[in-house]
């Protein structure tokens, strides 16, 4: 198992006790230390749990973060994402700009994506997608 970095779809799919993806997370924590996910999915889940005024939730995904690793939005990730975004939009498949963000940092340290959404990353060719919640 390489080392992956987490999608917000795949941790909301964790919250919910889904259980494949308990069973990923299990696994792969046998072989690293910490979880990956980006700022940007901190950003989404952090914004939605306020959204919802989901305190208990929001608790627990604070201290569920403190005991992950979270990966900055970098120069080199940023240049990445661009590069994503003129090319989908020159094929005519524009991509969400958050999902763009997550797969070049994703790229920019070398980590596979986990996601549920694989079809919104599937074309990024040097990008290896997985979806724990089908396995």
């Amino acid at each position: 198992m390489n080392a992956a970095l987490l999608d917000t779809d795949i941790l909301s799919l964790y919250f919910r006790n889904n259980p494949k993806v308990v069973f990923q997370f299990q696994e792969y924590l046998t072989q690293y230390d910490k979880i990956q996910f980006s700022i940007v999915t901190y950003y989404e889940i952090l914004s939605g749990l306020k959204h919802r005024d989901a305190f208990k939730q929001l608790t627990s995904f604070l201290e569920f973060s403190k005991r992950s690793i979270l990966l900055p939005l970098t120069e080199h990730s940023v240049a990445l994402s661009s590069d994503l975004y003129a090319s989908s939009r020159k094929a005519g498949r524009p991509i969400d700009d958050i999902d763009l963000l997550i797969a070049g940092i994703a790229l920019s340290n070398g980590f596979d994506l986990v996601t549920h959404n694989v079809d919104h990353f599937a074309w990024i060719k040097e990008l290896h997608v997985m979806d724990w919640s089908m396995t």
